[in-house]
């Protein structure tokens, strides 16, 4: 585990953190689908990302659900950051988006951490940031553009995340993650085709114009 440490985030900590990381942490190879973080349970460590992407979303007292932001190799998500340090229930669900492997910190050295080492302080801050801009992006996306523009950008977004133009993804996913109806979804689609910024395909989509 330790060498994974170094690769992916041996230029954010010092050596001595990342053997800490390495001695308390636990090491996770989660398949594509698995649901990480349910809503409403309380979170006892936080995610560091290795490889893979995860997809965070919330959920309507309906239980339909929106899709927020991704988290990839090098990040984490504000979300458990602030559930972990506050004790408090998640309002977030993490999905993997792709086959994820990462490792689990206890939430007990992320606070002594924050103290005790600046790049984990740096680290904290510039996720919570980084969280922060998405947030905004989602809320002007959903607040300033049409349906037929949100889709767009929803599957370019999951192109760059799943490092592919094609992606593997049905009417009904993007519809639930887009909080809208198969049939509104299938028929913007096919217009997405009609000007050429992607294919439809039987079991994929491909994205055109990236």
């Amino acid at each position: 585990m330790l060498e994974e440490l170094q690769q992916h985030y041996g230029y954010l900590f010092e050596d001595e953190l990342l053997q800490e990381i390495n001695n308390v942490g636990t090491f996770k190879d989660i398949p594509e689908g698995f649901k990480l973080i349910e809503i409403g349970d309380y979170i006892k460590s936080m995610p560091l990302l290795v490889s893979g992407a995860i997809k965070i979303l919330r959920e309507d007292d309906d239980g339909d659900e929106l899709i927020l932001y991704f988290i990839e190799q090098g990040d984490t998500c504000a979300m458990t950051l602030s559930c972990c340090l506050g004790n408090s229930k998640s309002e977030i669900r993490a999905i993997a988006e792709t086959d994820t492997k990462l490792i689990m910190v206890p939430v007990s050295k992320m606070e002594e951490w924050l103290g005790k080492y600046k790049t984990w302080q740096q680290f904290v801050l510039q996720s919570y940031h980084n969280r922060m801009s998405e947030l905004l992006e989602a809320i002007d996306t959903i607040a300033f553009l049409k349906m037929d523009e949100r889709l767009f950008k929803y599957l370019k977004d999951k192109a760059m995340v799943n490092h592919s133009e094609v992606i593997h993804v049905t009417h009904q996913e993007i519809a639930r993650d887009l909080h809208t109806s198969r049939v509104v979804i299938s028929r913007l689609l096919k217009t997405l085709e009609i000007n050429k910024k992607i294919e439809l395909h039987r079991n994929n989509i491909k994205v055109i114009d990236l």
